[in-house]
């Protein structure tokens, strides 16, 4: 079997329509025939049918579709460990990082692994700890740091730190001007992150435990660049790190709403892939958040 001939097969299959993977590949149309004819031949099997106008898979096309993107990861993923252990401490880490800490946690830890490692390029991801995990499961981040979560069996994981996520107001909300229960949270809306997010899911059953409707989001987002002004313009309710509020960019208009049913205790870590080759330069970030973590974050 050709790999050539598989990735070939990839594209077909990904577009469904042989005149366009010839386009996309700058191949003959009767080239790629040729191609598929050859995988065939040694399968023993058909690999499209017709559809129409297009092409589609067959249930033996499919398998090898899930199989040559396995294959094609192993030898990616044997190329950069020959690259790295060539190199040592240089390449490339694809490192994510989840909006509610990268401020105040990634300009110190990236100067410590530059110094560690100073021909390493560093591809940073800042997003939502959901976001995160799915790019990390497909390959397209080495490391994360995030909330872990637990029984996540496709990761290996090591704690870092503890900290806790708050609800927050504007500094002259009515929230503060008397006494305050959960239920009163209930006449406004919020700014929060998707519900796939695990801190939006934990407000949430926060909520539903007391048998109360769940937050009204109003915006959802997934940065907290634009929290602090449009929270202190607005009535809107959030949820964020107490860390960013208390240190946090524009954060000194803004108020955290002291109940303690909303304050959510969280473990920050650091999660790899398991079973994948991680890269030296990746293991050596590793270990500085396990040896240093807690002063990244404290100190920054």
């Amino acid at each position: 079997m050709d790999l050539r001939d598989l990735n070939y097969f990839a594209t077909i299959a990904e577009l469904g329509h042989l005149g366009r993977a010839a386009e996309k590949l700058n191949r003959s149309q009767p080239a790629l025939s040729k191609s598929i004819q050859r995988l065939e031949e040694s399968l023993g099997a058909r690999l499209f049918k017709r559809d129409g106008r297009r092409i589609k898979l067959t249930d033996v096309g499919e398998l090898l579709l899930a199989r040559g993107r396995q294959l094609q990861m192993s030898i990616a993923e044997t190329e950069r460990e020959i690259r790295d252990f060539a190199g040592g401490l240089t390449g490339t880490i694809r490192l994510g990082c989840a909006a509610s800490m990268a401020e105040y946690l990634l300009p110190q830890l990236t100067a410590a692994l530059l110094e560690r490692a100073p021909n390493l390029l560093l591809k940073l991801s800042i997003g939502q700890d959901d976001v995160l995990r799915e790019s990390l499961r497909s390959d397209r981040l080495d490391v994360i740091i995030c909330p872990l979560v637990a029984n996540e069996e496709h990761f290996v994981s090591y704690p870092v730190l503890e900290d806790e996520m708050v609800v927050v107001a504007s500094a002259e909300h009515p929230l503060f001007d008397g006494p305050l229960e959960l239920k009163d949270l209930c006449q406004y809306r919020w700014v929060l992150g998707a519900p796939t997010v695990s801190a939006r899911r934990w407000i949430d059953n926060v909520f539903m435990d007391n048998q109360l409707p769940v937050p009204v989001v109003q915006v959802e987002t997934n940065t907290i660049s634009m929290l602090p002004r449009l929270i202190a313009r607005t009535r809107l309710l959030s949820f964020v790190a107490r860390e960013i509020l208390e240190h946090g960019q524009g954060m000194s208009r803004l108020k955290e709403v002291p109940l303690a049913q909303t304050t959510m205790l969280r473990t920050i870590g650091i999660s790899l892939p398991a079973g994948r080759y991680i890269p030296p330069a990746a293991n050596a970030l590793v270990d500085l958040l396990k040896e240093n973590g807690h002063r990244f974050f404290r100190d920054a």
